[in-house]
């Protein structure tokens, strides 16, 4: 077997999360009063990290996580949006996202779904755009995003 084909296999052999698992994962996310809940393969996990840092920490150390699960998350903006495309994800219910998160998630053929859309997501004390939201703007593919994500978080010190 080649590559392609060993990828189409395992593919075949994957659970993807169903309607029930997708409900469940958007109740714990708000019962739990979690950042993120990831559901992949009949389990779910929960993430409490402010940002992107969960989804950038999966994206390096563990992509195959990533890789068809469903996302239940309460704010996406175009960062988030683009880790979760590179990762590979089957879909995402977002409590809020922006309108240039959603687009790229469905110009890349991502289920995406969001209770609200707003124009941008704000930073943390409301006065201005995220900064991560800013820094996307402009940008057009998730790889363009990952790069400037990557040199923000080397600002913090991730």
């Amino acid at each position: 077997m080649n590559r392609q084909t060993d990828w189409l296999k395992s593919m075949e052999e994957r659970h993807f999360p169903d309607d029930r698992e997708r409900r469940e994962a958007i109740v714990l996310l708000h019962a739990e009063r979690c950042s993120c809940v990831i559901c992949k393969d009949g389990r779910m996990r929960t993430f409490r990290e402010r940002g992107v840092k969960d989804l950038y920490r999966l994206l390096k150390e563990e992509p195959e996580f990533l890789r068809g699960a469903f996302v239940a998350d309460k704010v996406v903006g175009k960062a988030a949006a683009s880790l979760m495309i590179l990762g590979g994800i089957s879909g995402l219910h977002a409590d809020v996202a922006s309108e240039p998160a959603m687009s790229l998630l469905k110009s890349c053929g991502v289920d995406a779904e969001c209770t609200e859309c707003v124009p941008h997501v704000i930073n943390r004390s409301g006065t201005d755009w995220c900064p991560l939201e800013k820094r996307c703007f402009g940008l057009e593919t998730p790889q363009e995003c990952l790069a400037s994500i990557e040199e923000f978080l080397a600002g913090l010190g991730k």
